[in-house]
């Protein structure tokens, strides 16, 4: 019970409390994939304490320290113990509830976002083949539309789209930057890491954390396309297409798209970049994601540590 209850207190805390620790601090916009998988460890590790504080409120912990045989005895006798006392039943069914109801849901919304945003991809991808004109020199499809636009489409057809509009109101130079930066995107899978945010807030949509980590992965996942293109190619560029593209109208939503939100932030970071993170705090950082992502195992797992170190619970 007790277990349940620190494991439920965490999911308040970082469910409600993370936004603001994670919002206050500046690094994220200059190491954007670390602010990622920290964004990520933290939303899914909500996830994992809330399927874990069911399954604790049913069986203890401590069940957990021994080998398979005492695993189903010490669950049954748990169980038999729990159903035993006045309202033991009602809690343990509860517990087992919450993480049938945890586990199911993960289950069905990433199955069903999965499956909708495979399809919705694999259409926009054929209908730019089929109405475009296949450009090898770009490695893009071109389609005839005075409007500027450039995005992406991932999938199983990885697609990059640019109209002729595009053409027409960028440079060769920034041309080039904007098609390594789309290019960025899909090999970076950006649409996986946004499909597992994407899919925690649907399992949890009340929680402030979820709601901030799909805007902040959103954008760091832009940053984070910038930082790949400037490797072959010149800031400048890429920072005057963004003001071209951003004048344009929003590109489709099922894409990833170069003129995306937070322009104006990416023009200036990209013309003024910051002082990279130290190594020391590189190594801080990905130390705190991963206690994110580990702590409601090792929260669960307490009381079964602590019986292993004093020797209750038979190694074998």
């Amino acid at each position: 019970m007790t277990v349940g209850a620190a494991l439920l207190l965490y999911v308040a805390c970082v469910g409600t409390l993370g936004p603001r620790v994670l919002d206050r601090t500046g690094w994220t916009a200059r190491a954007p994939l670390l602010g990622i998988v920290t964004y990520l460890a933290a939303v899914w590790s909500v996830i994992a304490a809330l399927g874990l504080a069911g399954l604790t409120l049913a069986v203890h912990a401590t069940a957990l320290g021994g080998g398979l045989s005492h695993l189903i005895g010490a669950c049954v006798l748990r169980l038999r113990a729990t159903y035993a006392t006045p309202g033991g039943a009602t809690v343990a069914g509860l517990g087992l509830a919450v993480t049938a109801a945890v586990v199911t849901r993960t289950a069905v919304t990433a199955v069903s976002y999965l499956r909708a945003t495979g399809r919705q991809a694999m259409r926009h991808a054929e209908t730019a083949r089929l109405v475009g004109v296949h450009q090898p020199a770009l490695g893009a499809m071109l389609l005839d539309h005075p409007q500027p636009a450039a995005y992406c489409v991932a999938g199983r057809q990885p697609t990059v789209v640019l109209t002729t509009g595009t053409l027409q109101a960028l440079s060769p130079d920034q041309l080039q930057a904007v098609l390594a930066h789309e290019r960025a995107h899909l090999t970076s899978h950006h649409h996986r890491l946004l499909a597992m945010v994407r899919i925690a807030r649907q399992i949890v949509p009340s929680l402030p954390l979820m709601r901030d980590a799909d805007a902040q992965v959103a954008r760091l996942i832009e940053l984070h396309a910038d930082d790949a293109a400037t490797c072959t190619c010149d800031p400048a560029p890429l920072a005057a297409a963004l003001a071209v593209l951003a004048t344009a109208a929003a590109s489709p939503a099922t894409a990833l798209a170069a003129a995306a939100t937070d322009t104006v932030q990416r023009i200036h970071r990209l013309l003024q970049p910051g002082e990279p993170l130290s190594p020391v705090r590189q190594h801080l950082l990905r130390a705190t994601a991963t206690a994110l992502a580990l702590a409601p195992v090792v929260l669960a797992l307490t009381p079964a540590l602590v019986a292993l170190a004093l020797g209750r619970v038979p190694s074998a």
